[in-house]
């Protein structure tokens, strides 16, 4: 087997296509031939030892994979050889096989690609517990989405229409904007790649302006930095505010803001609600495919790379240049 293994903290060009034994499935794992792996934000930091899980040297990063079991471990029962499955496996994905907990796996339908199947969980995940679980979004109430041309943005545009919600995308850019509408966005409001005083007063009166009187029920923020503010003072009475992620640096926000808007400041950590609360999780997964199959949520993959390319990919996403998702595979 190879894997793109990270051997000391730094950027992409870091990683290194490397040789090693194939794996033996211990008791409760299965052993995946891995056919493609979702990109995310995470897996940008985790290599330069920024995110809050940081593993053992040397490592993959990949937080996410689809492939075909090929060996069972002790114990396992419900997977058998052959199986079409996804996994999520927090790092180490950017490989051509690994073993992973059963618990982890979970099949995908036969008419599932492998490249969908490794852009679905993470992304449609977060944000499905996001929209549902913390911010309660309900029909009828307008959803707010800063960064809603990224993985998780363009998740939530499409969860946001399924739960009947007018969806506002914030970007930045006309490509990205025109992206968000087509697929399904109601409005797009494109904000400056640098924000200083003036240009979050511009960008809170957009907001305010597009939205309508009452404002902004549910924000969802993958962006952080100094857009979160004008935000926050565009929020309906009640609002929630959920913090999703922080590429743009994290956010200083005045908490009087809260108090005059009487709206709530909500965390998302998709990726500890899964241990903590896994029959909550499992319900959130089956609901997720059940919209697949339906049409009602498809991935977008923007761009393709053979895994040992993983570098350039990582480059996309730093660069905050990807549309939907980006995907490793494997011949």
């Amino acid at each position: 087997m190879h894997a793109m293994l990270s051997t000391a903290p730094g950027g992409p060009e870091t990683l290194e296509w490397t040789g090693q034994p194939t794996p033996e499935p211990k008791k409760g794992e299965v052993r995946i031939a891995v056919k493609a792996a979702g990109v995310n934000f995470p897996d940008t930091l985790i290599i330069r030892d920024l995110y809050q899980v940081k593993p053992p040297r040397p490592f993959a990063p990949g937080g996410e994979v689809s492939g075909v079991v090929e060996a069972l471990g002790d114990g396992v029962s419900h997977l058998a050889v052959g199986d079409r499955v996804l996994a999520m496996t927090s790092f180490g994905g950017f490989t051509t096989h690994l073993c992973a907990p059963v618990t982890s796996c979970v099949k995908i339908p036969d008419d599932m690609p492998f490249d969908q199947a490794a852009c679905f969980i993470f992304t449609y995940g977060t944000s499905h517990y996001a929209l549902k679980n913390r911010g309660e979004l309900k029909e009828g109430e307008t959803l707010l989405i800063l960064g809603a041309a990224g993985g998780v943005g363009a998740a939530a545009i499409e969860l946001g229409k399924a739960a009947g919600a007018r969806v506002i995308a914030a970007v930045s850019s006309q490509e990205k904007a025109q992206f968000c509408r087509d697929l399904g966005a109601d409005d797009a409001i494109i904000y400056p790649r640098e924000m200083d005083r003036d240009a979050q007063k511009a960008l809170s009166a957009e907001i305010k302006r597009v939205a309508g009187s009452e404002g902004v029920h549910v924000a969802y923020d993958a962006v952080g930095g100094d857009y979160a503010e004008p935000v926050i003072r565009s929020m309906a009475w009640g609002g929630r505010f959920l913090v999703v992620g922080f590429p743009a640096g994290i956010p200083a926000i005045p908490l009087n803001l809260t108090l005059l808007k009487s709206c709530q400041i909500v965390g998302v950590f998709w990726g500890a609600s899964i241990y903590r609360d896994p029959k909550g999780h499992m319900q959130n997964i089956t609901e997720l495919f059940e919209m697949y199959e339906k049409g009602k949520i498809k991935p977008h993959i923007s761009a393709s790379f053979p895994m040992q390319d993983a570098a350039k990919a990582l480059e996309l996403i730093a660069d905050r240049k990807v549309q939907g998702k980006v995907v490793l595979t494997n011949d």
